[in-house]
């Protein structure tokens, strides 16, 4: 990517590096931090217990402190008050040798991050082939990981959201129930309707109670139409509906939502059979992507998921949400090397322009920025 295309990227999306940043700054400290330092083992260090309970800290313009146990005291009843930061500064250990029990504690921490067994016990071992007669230290590992990491991400497929001009483009959303299904598609038909297309939502999950009520409230804040029918329909139907309404009426994308009963896969097995039965027999040569919703912050849990939907569904892409959370992102490596499936979008907020284009180069300055 050169200079150019970086600014226009950048002042599309305005801070998209900034949220990533924050949002992994976890993940880089389970995959980096914890990997490089080490808590000092010296006899002369004040134990873990007594450094704890000695800090004084200003949270909200009063200062707590917080003993061994992790309960807050007033000030007033600390014998050794100090002025210091919350947390303290890890001491760091002398750069380490890379031998076996550094790999080990390595792979260990990677696995720890959602980066997936797999893929931490590749990285691991090719770490162990670069840096065999090197005189690698841990402090090497760094760039290493960043090079791993990106280059990961630029072998799987193409990560842009694929869309063409002059034909009706279909979006068939997959993904459990609560992973942020409907709110992802309520802020794609933002993203395409600010662009100036004319969006169909078409709302094929016909069996989860409430599902279309909710879809249609996202439609509304978006501005585009819904096809829908009586709670129970066929969802073959629907998108069928869909398709015909969307043919007549000179739309440019269908947006299909899709139910998401991962504990019954052969009712989910069923479902989205009919529907992509009616999408090739009705919608036969159209442009297609189907997207899987994950949250992040499942980590391990996700990586199952995407292997029963694709299963039943050939998936193009996958849309990562909630990354703006607790999560460590990890997961986006996992499932570029195990799947070979790219992750398109990433969910950053609850602002319905906070669905973004993933780029793996932001990604990785990200998660060691």
């Amino acid at each position: 990517m050169d200079e150019e295309d970086k600014k226009e990227k950048s002042g599309f999306w305005g801070s998209t590096l900034s949220k990533l940043k924050s949002a992994l700054k976890r993940t880089r400290h389970e995959v980096v931090d914890d990997v490089l330092e080490r808590e000092s083992a010296d006899d002369t260090e004040v134990s873990a217990e007594e450094s704890i309970s000695d800090i004084q800290v200003s949270t909200s313009g009063s200062e707590v402190s917080q003993n061994a146990s992790g309960t807050n005291q007033n000030v007033s009843t600390l014998s050794k008050p100090q002025s210091v930061s919350f947390p303290p500064p890890r001491a760091k250990s002398p750069p380490r040798p890379i031998d076996n029990d550094y790999l080990e504690e390595l792979e260990e921490k990677l696995i720890k991050a959602d980066i997936g067994v797999k893929t931490a016990e590749t990285m691991v071992e090719h770490l162990r082939k670069e840096s065999r007669g090197k005189n690698w230290m841990s402090n090497d590992v760094e760039d290493f990981l960043k090079a791993e990491f990106a280059k990961t991400l630029k072998q799987s497929p193409q990560h842009k959201l694929q869309y063409k001009d002059g034909k009706l483009n279909l979006y068939l959303i997959v993904g459990v129930n609560g992973t942020g299904k409907t709110t992802s598609i309520g802020k794609l038909c933002y993203r395409f309707k600010s662009e100036g297309k004319k969006v169909l939502v078409a709302a094929a999950d016909t069996f989860r109670a409430a599902a279309e009520s909710q879809l249609e409230i996202w439609a509304d804040r978006a501005q585009v139409d819904i096809c829908r029918l009586p709670d129970g329909s066929d969802p073959g139907a629907v998108v069928f509906q869909a398709l015909n309404k969307a043919k007549e009426e000179n739309y440019d994308i269908i947006i299909i939502d899709t139910a998401g009963r991962l504990h019954n896969k052969a009712n989910l097995m069923a479902e989205l059979g009919k529907i992509r039965g009616v999408i090739e027999k009705h919608g036969k040569g159209l442009p297609l992507e189907a997207l899987l919703v994950l949250d992040a912050s499942t980590g391990q849990n996700g990586m199952k998921q995407a292997e029963v939907f694709t299963e039943v569904c050939p998936l193009t892409g996958v849309i990562l949400t909630k990354l703006d959370g607790t999560a460590k992102g990890g997961i986006v490596f996992g499932i570029s090397s195990e799947l070979n499936i790219p992750v398109k979008l990433i969910g950053l907020g609850e602002k319905m322009d906070d669905l973004r284009d993933f780029e793996p180069e932001l990604f990785v300055e990200a998660l060691f920025g």
